[in-house]
């Protein structure tokens, strides 16, 4: 994406005609122009762009731009040609002929020029040539008094920001010429110019809208692909890998076990390698794949890509008014995260999870029941082990430097840190969970044999068919000294509190050093203090304190081992199905969520208040939904409540690359399943224009909320014959989320460090109206979607938009929310309402390519006017009534068939 001030500045085109005469008396022109590029070295021709089509009128202003990007291959010798069309019949009822404008074009601008079209009308050849140049453009824009006549040729280059100094503000549809203007936008994305490392391939619309007050307004898309769409599920698939494979090995260091569990250990083993080689080859098609930065729709049920978000592209929409301040609004329209070849026949992962854990306690006959509660536990205490270990070993090693240099200040600020992570090492450690499973990990070893086996000796031959019996506790043996953990982690305690009072000893004897001393006590002050004795003293202490904290890690290791074991035995096969079944709709929703960050993140780069709230709070992430609760998107629904609650494991620390490489600003994901980081890099000179929390790695936290409404016919049957409880409990939960993170935002943040909104609606008002739309019981209540948007962008959040496959509903969505932007902060004029919501939903409309265009639809032949547009909701509410209708009168026919 492009930042301000880019010397690679994309230019379109703005086009007018008027005195169109259409074939038949009776009737207007439906104009359409189209736009086509000729390169003369390879001598053909190739469909560019088209304009929206203006019904019935012989002077149309037309409001969709063309826009020629910066990176477009031209020469001076491109020939553009212009077609304008009656749409009725395009091969018939042409209202112009073909004209070729040869075009002068330099690397940051190009050339345009106004003609009369009743010239070109009247003109009786196929084609008109017009041989410019450059200086003749230019002479002929000096001499111009800013009217155009018929035959005038006219030139006018201008940027975005100048619109208020200009005659373009006054274009009226009555001016009697046809126009062709050129503008050239600067509109970039970033701050920096480093995001053309993570979107790519954009494409631009650009419209002109009126305002309330018959000035004109400049609005331009651009929508580009995103290429974490495939490095973010790259990157976890490593992850997850990695992560089994340590699981794997954990389970081998477990030890000897009884012959009951040492049968489902290498059960477990087994299921691990599957989903090991299973990942592999899935990685392994993807690093095959080169080229691509998303996944189209018709690929969403494909294996090798089940990891890759359909359709993640982001769209930002500038605004330029005269004698105001450009203004932008981004959004990530994504489709959703969902486990699409797996299928939804059982449904989705939220009633999957539920069925699994009930099935799951009631059939846990070869193993001992933990709870998903206790699982997670395990799992916290060997990721907090994990980091802790090796960080209160480095800590002990700057410790010995410390005193090793004989510094007192170094010696307090690392002692400091050590006490800090090892009493936090000790309180993890100190969990009643580590404790039993200790105990269950003894009875699981062969030999063990308990204390009523020991006094019945005929019943020690059964011993092994005792321990198959379901256990709803964690078992309790007295034969096991249940003290000697106790006394393990307190030895750590100990060895710390031994460090801290040698270090105390040393500093205190330093101090009386630098006090005066009497000459005949000077020689056995002397004595006393070898300068190198601070490190010899504290080694012995450090080495038993490192001993202690590794003993203990050896043991809490395979004691949370051993009840992950017990999760995964009592999984087979189902639980490890779930797990991947909830990898993949992770990966897909992660991938979109870093998209989001790092997009917000480079528009606020010098938004101060922006910059406080992230560190301070962290930012909200509002998923819009619009699937229904209607058959395989029930499923769907599912599937994503669960992906964008797993969002709330993910944390992002903001880092200093490297260097300017682009290969060195992609974003790195590090962790395991229980809680991944997300590592931002930033070049050097941005990184150190950042407030020092973030600078010195604070992580920072996103609150991912979701709110769905169905509006399609699905839902209208849902609504009538169906369940719609898992949408109305799903926006509930979500609005409890968004109001407590309000709350702390207003507590933590000045509420002047939001952006400021024309409409200013008190966002404690907008939360009341979304609390009340959420418990009203309304069809199809969109008012939840538009009120939740407006209080996302209120709190400076990231706003994504989804559907199957972020196509027709996605798109409708997004342009009422952009023409309602344009309304309520930018005064559109209420004539032009309609009329923009027709452009923005116009297909093809820059080309065969975007977002705009359905890949399942074929390619368009370049004969084929532009389709029209989407269907707007209104006429999509209606015609869901329609179908109820259509689907009654079918089935009476059918049975007067019959009968």
């Amino acid at each position: 994406m492009l930042p301000v001030g880019s010397p690679f500045l994309p230019v379109f085109l703005c086009v007018a005609c008027n005195d169109l005469v259409a074939s038949g008396r009776d009737r207007k022109p439906n104009a359409l122009v189209q736009v086509a590029v000729i390169d003369p070295h390879k001598q053909h021709l190739v469909s560019h762009a088209c304009t929206e089509i203006v019904e019935a009128n012989k002077d149309p202003l037309f409001l969709t731009g063309v826009t020629f990007p910066s990176e477009y291959p031209a020469s001076p010798e491109t020939l553009v040609k212009l077609s304008v069309y009656d749409a009725k019949d395009k091969t018939q009822e042409s209202v112009s002929k073909h004209f070729l404008l040869c075009m002068c074009v330099c690397s940051s601008f190009l050339g345009s020029a106004t003609f009369s079209v009743g010239d070109l009308l009247r003109a009786k050849s196929e084609c008109i040539f017009l041989s410019l140049s450059l200086s003749l453009f230019m002479s002929c824009f000096r001499s111009s008094d800013g009217v155009c006549t018929a035959g005038t040729v006219v030139v006018s280059r201008l940027k975005m920001g100048e619109m208020e100094e200009v005659d373009v503000d006054q274009i009226t549809t009555d001016i009697p010429s046809q126009k062709v203007r050129l503008y050239q936008n600067s509109v970039g994305m970033g701050s920096d110019g480093k995001e053309e490392c993570l979107f790519m391939n954009p494409v631009c619309k650009v419209y002109r809208f009126q305002t309330v007050d018959s000035k004109w307004m400049l609005v331009r898309e651009q929508m580009e692909e995103c290429t974490l769409s495939f490095s973010i599920p790259k990157q976890l698939l490593a992850l997850y890998i990695q992560e089994d494979m340590s699981r794997v090995q954990d389970l081998k260091e477990l030890g000897d076990l009884s012959p009951h569990w040492d049968n489902l250990r290498k059960e477990v083993m087994t299921r691990y390698a599957g989903i090991i080689s299973s990942y592999q080859e899935t990685l392994a098609e993807m690093d095959k794949i080169n080229g691509c930065s998303f996944k189209p729709s018709c690929c969403k049920a494909q294996k090798s890509l089940e990891f890759i978000p359909i359709n993640l592209h982001t769209q930002r929409m500038r605004v330029t008014c005269p004698k105001k301040t450009d203004a932008f609004y981004d959004i990530i329209t994504v489709g959703a995260p969902a486990a699409h070849f797996q299928g939804f026949k059982g449904g989705g992962l939220h009633r999957l999870l539920s069925r699994y854990e009930a099935e799951k306690k009631s059939t846990a006959y070869q193993c001992i029941y933990y709870s998903p509660e206790h699982t997670a536990k395990a799992q916290e205490v060997l990721s907090i082990m994990s980091l802790l270990q090796p960080l209160i070993t480095r800590l002990v090693d700057q410790l010995l430097q410390a005193a090793h240099e004989h510094s007192s200040p170094g010696l307090r600020d690392a002692l400091k840190h050590l006490s800090d992570k090892t009493e936090q090492f000790v309180h993890t450690l100190k969990d009643e969970l580590v404790k039993s499973a200790l105990l269950a990990l003894h009875a699981a070893q062969p030999g063990y044999v308990s204390k009523n086996q020991k006094s019945t000796p005929a019943q020690s031959q059964h011993q092994e068919p005792l321990s198959l019996k379901h256990q709803d506790t964690i078992p309790h043996h007295k034969e096991y000294d249940e003290e000697e953990w106790d006394r393990l982690w307190a030895n750590v305690a100990k060895c710390l509190n031994c460090v801290i009072a040698m270090v105390d000893k040393l500093q205190e004897e330093d101090n009386t050093k630098q006090d005066p001393v009497p000459e005949h006590q000077l020689a056995d002050v002397i004595t006393s203090h070898n300068p190198g004795d601070w490190r010899e003293q504290l080694c012995p202490l450090v080495t038993r304190l490192k001993d202690c904290v590794m003993e203990v890690v050896e043991k809490a290791k395979r004691a949370m081992t051993f009840v992950l074991l017990q999760e995964a035995a009592c999984s087979i096969p189902q639980g490890f199905l779930l797990q991947q079944r909830r990898d993949i709709v992770f990966s897909q929703a992660l991938a979109a969520l870093a998209c989001g960050f790092v997009m917000r993140l480079y528009a606020g780069m010098q938004d101060k208040g922006f910059l406080r709230q992230l560190h301070l709070v962290g930012l909200v992430a509002q998923f819009e939904s619009l699937l229904s609760t209607y058959s395989e998107e029930f499923g769907m629904l599912e599937d994503m409540e669960v992906g964008i609650s797993d969002l709330q494991r993910v944390m992002f620390k903001i880092t200093e690359a490297k260097s300017d490489d682009l290969s060195d600003l992609q974003p790195l994901v590090c962790g395991r399943r229980d809680h991944f980081t997300v590592e931002v890099p930033l070049p050097k000179l941005v990184f150190h224009t950042l407030p020092e929390e973030i600078k010195e790695g604070k992580l920072l936290r996103v609150f991912p909320v979701l709110f769905n409404v169905g509006i399609n016919e699905q839902q209208t049957i849902a609504e009538r014959f169906g369940d719609i409880s898992l949408q109305e409990r799903i926006n509930q939960k979500n609005f409890e989320t968004l109001e407590a993170y309000y709350k702390s935002l207003s507590e933590k943040v000045p509420l002047e460090c939001l952006p400021c909104f024309q409409t200013q609606t008190d966002i404690k008002e907008l939360l009341e109206t979304l609390g009340q739309n959420v418990v009203a019981k309304k069809k199809k209540n969109v008012e939840i979607l538009w009120t939740a948007g407006t209080i996302c962008r209120r709190l400076n959040g990231i706003r994504f938009t989804s559907c199957k496959s972020a196509k027709d509903r996605t798109s409708m969505s997004v342009t009422l929310e952009q023409c309602a932007l344009l309304r309520d902060e930018h005064q559109l004029s209420k004539d032009f309402f309609v009329r923009a919501l027709d452009c923005m939903r116009s297909r093809l409309t820059q080309g065969d390519i975007g977002q705009w265009e359905d890949p399942e639809a074929g390619a368009v032949t370049e004969n084929k006017p532009a389709s029209r547009h989407f269907y707007p909701i209104a006429l999509l509410l209606v015609s869901s009534h329609l179908l109820v209708v259509w689907l009654i009168l079918s089935l009476v026919f059918l049975l007067a068939k019959y009968q």
